[in-house]
């Protein structure tokens, strides 16, 4: 887990676009329009996030997708896990099999202490966090809820308005 996959970093704007609904309840379509990522592709994210609790889901005409709990309580390396599951960190940075606290190679003692402080970041960073920070970004979109109430996402990439403003 040295750095975070395409599919991670689309999960947590998916999850970002969930926190700014304001019934609770938001469908794939909508988070789709308004992140860029493509409708199969995240529906599979999602799909995957659902069985690890982090999202509940509804069916039908106001059914959709919303966080089980607040995104102040969901971190990143809760995201990570769901998507990636959980992984063993790299033992050895240079990928040295024989590389261990007995036999180190030269860049041992560094990356044992650098990939803890970097899982504490992903486990102190929360999905609101990210979600505030997203909010100073330029492209501001209008998206609906499952009820049709407006919501502001300005989580991701809304394609359409590049194309416009580019």
């Amino acid at each position: 887990m040295l750095s975070l996959s395409q599919t991670t970093g689309y999960a947590i704007l998916a999850l970002g676009c969930l926190q700014e609904s304001k019934c609770g309840w938001v469908k794939s379509a909508e988070i789709a329009r308004y992140t860029g990522i493509p409708v199969a592709y995240l529906s599979k994210i999602l799909h995957q996030i659902g069985h690890s609790g982090l999202i509940t889901t509804r069916r039908g005409t106001y059914g959709g997708f919303a966080l089980s709990r607040p995104a102040s309580r969901i971190s990143l390396y809760d995201v990570i896990v769901a998507v990636e599951g959980p992984q063993e960190r790299p033992s050895c940075l240079l990928g040295l099999s024989e590389c261990s606290d007995e036999n180190p190679c030269p860049a041992h003692t560094l990356w044992k202490t650098e990939r803890g402080r970097i899982e504490q970041l992903w486990q102190n960073t929360k999905l609101s966090d990210v979600a505030e920070f997203a909010r100073g970004g330029v492209c501001l979109t209008e998206a609906r809820c499952a009820c049709g109430r407006s919501m502001r996402s300005r989580i991701g990439v809304h394609r359409q308005h590049e194309k416009e403003t580019a």
